[in-house]
């Protein structure tokens, strides 16, 4: 005879399951009992169950597969919503299996008892309870192909009395559905589309994620219409590479070469991509947005032409009848305007910069202790790091240095908690991506702030032996959120960290720990980080004053930043 649980960790493993991730415990016990028989699935016990959905989520956008992860009762699911909350908004594919009390007790208010169903109402595609085993295969099916097909989590609550329960002889052992076709525009769309990137000279494209599988064809069509090209952050992966098109990130990321393109173009086309800060978008142009899903036309930014399909299938209809560009003086401004802009952010990569000219007389004003400019770390790991290395990257500060110094040459690859914003991210998702493959190099840039809140995971990093390699920006701060106050004129507060040595701390813990103070020390200190065969935590003490000037700065903000730091010179108690 086969139980419930063992049909169900079956099934995952013959879709492609490697790992399952969370915390043991009570109701979920007969299904970790048979994880523990399957050869196929490896249990990865993490310290938060949070952490163990983000690992999962990052297993799912690599793989496209069912990333899977549990918490039983109560608490223990209570603790993945996060995690589950930025899989929703990354359109992962993830599978949560969640306890819940025996079926006599449900409803009573029994210990821990939540409802499940109201708790995952927002973030799920799917959520059931399965009750009794006569539910099974279909029922495991539906919460599969539900995440599967509709990108986004599914939720499966199996009750403490069901999971051991024996399944009817012949039961068929559930199987998912992975395929998805392609969606095509209709023609009336893809004529109205054409006739509206045809009625201007200048066209500009911003590229996001969702024409990444179609890089050629982007490229090509770039070439064809002398299109300077603004790529999203996601849209790094894939298409930043030998992309002589390419005039880098608008936004808080960005640079003035992204807003000459903007500002200079007729016709602004937008492919897949969901590209959310209204503010830099320009007005007065004719636009153009693709995307698969028609829910997201026109939400941003207003726009004359919506088409939903695939960005390939649009992008190679164009391709196939639009008129060459001859004039191509825009795309030669743009590009000139973005490796100027590029060559002077690399004179931030040079340990010396502050003993030249403009870096001392920076250094005065932005840098008085000397500390280490996150720029030359981003940088250096951007050098010394694998052409195949799987980049993650914490919310905040850390996103941006990786967006201006990080090049994704190479068969790089990047996750973040762009869509959700999240704290914390960064470890965990290193740790999914890591547990895929111990062979390929994974990067996590971690801000001091999103390490230190879900430090305890640090032990299964040390415990499964995992070798991911932690750059830590520590900047004592919440660094992001200090920006946001002084750019609108409040002074900095409640953002100071007080972090103890933290390669200390994972040298406790069984990883190999370094710390840096001075910036001299620091390219052969990045060098042996990558080079270490085992997990590496590098602290890096990094200046807490660094301001990354976005793509279109505007008066206010300088006026804010100048007020804010006049308040915190009359507040400081020093």
């Amino acid at each position: 005879m086969t139980t419930v649980a063992e049909l169900l960790t079956t099934a995952l493993a013959d879709h492609g399951v490697r790992q399952v991730w969370g915390v043991v415990g009570d109701a979920l016990n007969p299904v970790t009992d048979a994880i523990r028989r399957e050869d196929r699935l490896e249990w990865v016990g993490v310290r938060h169950e949070e952490a163990g959905a983000f690992a999962a989520g990052a297993q799912a956008q690599l793989t496209g597969r069912l990333g899977v992860c549990m918490g039983t009762v109560g608490p223990g699911s209570i603790h993945l919503l996060n995690g589950l909350y930025d899989a929703k908004k990354s359109h992962a594919p993830v599978l949560a299996i969640c306890g819940q009390v025996p079926r006599p007790d449900i409803g009573t208010d029994f210990f821990q008892e939540v409802d499940n169903e109201v708790l995952f109402a927002d973030v799920s595609v799917f959520s059931a309870t399965l009750t009794d085993p006569s539910q099974l295969p279909h029922l495991i099916e539906q919460a599969g192909n539900a995440a599967l097909q509709q990108r986004g989590v599914a939720v499966l609550t199996i009750p403490g009395d069901v999971g051991g329960l024996d399944v009817p002889d012949g039961v068929a052992v559930p199987s998912f559905v992975t395929e998805q076709p392609l969606s095509t525009p209709s023609d009336a769309a893809l004529q109205e589309a054409l006739r509206a990137v045809e009625s201007g000279e200048k066209v500009t494209m911003l590229v996001g994620q969702g024409a990444r599988e179609s890089r050629e064809d982007v490229l090509a069509l770039a070439d064809r219409l002398a299109a300077p090209m603004v790529l999203t952050l996601k849209a790094k992966e894939g298409l930043e590479r030998d992309n002589p098109f390419e005039v880098g990130q608008s936004g808080l990321l960005g640079n003035p070469a992204a807003t000459l393109a903007f500002e200079t173009c007729d016709v602004l086309l937008m492919l897949g991509t969901d590209f959310p800060y209204r503010e830099f978008y320009p007005s007065g142009k004719t636009v153009v947005q693709v995307d698969v899903d028609g829910s997201h036309l026109g939400r941003r930014h207003p726009i004359d032409v919506g088409v939903v399909g695939d960005a390939g299938v649009v992008v190679r209809h164009l391709l196939a009848q639009t008129r060459p560009r001859t004039e191509r003086g825009p795309l030669e401004h743009a590009r000139l305007a973005y490796e100027e802009w590029h060559k002077l952010q690399q004179h931030f990569v040079d340990p010396d910069y502050e003993k030249k000219p403009a870096g001392f007389l920076r250094r005065k004003v932005d840098n008085p202790e000397r500390k280490i400019r996150p720029e030359l770390l981003a940088g250096l790991v951007d050098r010394h790091a694998a052409p195949d290395a799987i980049f993650t990257t914490d919310t905040g500060m850390a996103t941006t240095w990786l967006s201006r110094f990080v090049r994704f040459e190479g068969t790089r690859r990047l996750l973040g908690s762009f869509n959700l914003g999240s704290m914390a991210n960064a470890m965990p998702q290193a740790i999914g991506a890591q547990a895929l493959d111990r062979r390929r190099q994974v990067v996590a840039f971690c801000g001091d702030g999103g390490l230190t809140m879900l430090l305890g995971d640090l032990l299964t990093i040390a415990a499964h032996d995992l070798p991911v390699k932690l750059v830590v920006f520590d900047n004592g701060r919440l660094g992001m959120v200090k920006l946001e106050m002084e750019q609108v004129g409040l002074a900095e507060f409640g953002t100071v960290l007080h972090n103890p040595d933290l390669a200390e701390l994972a040298e406790s813990v069984g990883i190999t720990g370094i710390r840096v103070e001075n910036g001299h020390d620091l390219d052969d200190a990045v060098r042996r980080a990558m080079a270490h065969e085992g997990p590496v935590l590098l602290d890096v003490v990094t200046n807490p004053d660094e301001i990354a000037i976005p793509s279109k700065p505007t008066l206010e903000q300088g006026w804010g930043f100048a007020i804010a730091k006049t308040k915190e010179f009359v507040t400081s108690p020093e």
